[in-house]
């Protein structure tokens, strides 16, 4: 079961009700004393009056360069995103200290009566809490929350050793259509 953490000061990126539907409409169990949440403005702080490390983008300096994101940089992103609207990151909690998180960003299409494709970004556990299912666990609710949203599709890139990971939870290659390309700048 999912459990939203009690109510914390500042802004959820997203009502908080879609993971509370989840729980009510899903087969996900209890998950011990971890709660499940939308990323809070608070989060750029989170954890830093424990620990130094334990705060939202630590936790994504695992995943990949995050750089020197000031507090003012953060807000200044998540109210944009906020603003926006399409984009759901989900953070995993335990004793306050944000131990996972995946995001789930929706593309408006023309196609498909006008649907919603769904992406799976930046999902990452903790070192310490890794081989315990978490990031299954992330994935599934990522999952959930695209067909709340009626997303007709979702889809992901990923590294070629994460891609059985992603096989066990249901993604699977599309035959000719296999190809991830990218420009970086």
């Amino acid at each position: 079961m999912i459990r939203s953490s009690p109510k914390i000061e500042g802004i959820d990126l997203f009502d908080g009700v879609l993971l509370e539907k989840i729980r009510n409409e899903s087969d996900i169990a209890s998950y011990g004393s971890i709660r499940f949440r939308p990323l809070n403005s608070n989060d750029y702080d989170k954890g830093k009056l424990i620990y130094l490390t334990d705060n939202f983008l630590q936790l994504l300096s695992q995943l990949t360069e995050v750089g020197n994101v000031d507090k003012n940089q953060f807000l200044s992103r998540f109210h944009e995103m906020k603003s926006a609207g399409g984009h759901y990151v989900i953070v995993a909690e335990e004793k306050n200290t944000i131990i996972a998180s995946a995001t789930l960003v929706t593309e408006q299409k023309f196609i498909h009566n006008c649907a919603l494709r769904g992406h799976l970004e930046d999902v990452v556990v903790r070192t310490e809490y890794r081989d315990q299912q978490i990031g299954r666990l992330m994935v599934s609710i990522i999952k959930h929350l695209a067909k709340q949203l009626q997303c007709y599709k979702l889809t992901l890139e990923c590294k070629d050793r994460l891609i059985s990971f992603y096989e066990k939870s249901g993604f699977r290659k599309e035959p000719g259509n296999g190809n991830s390309m990218n420009i970086r700048f």
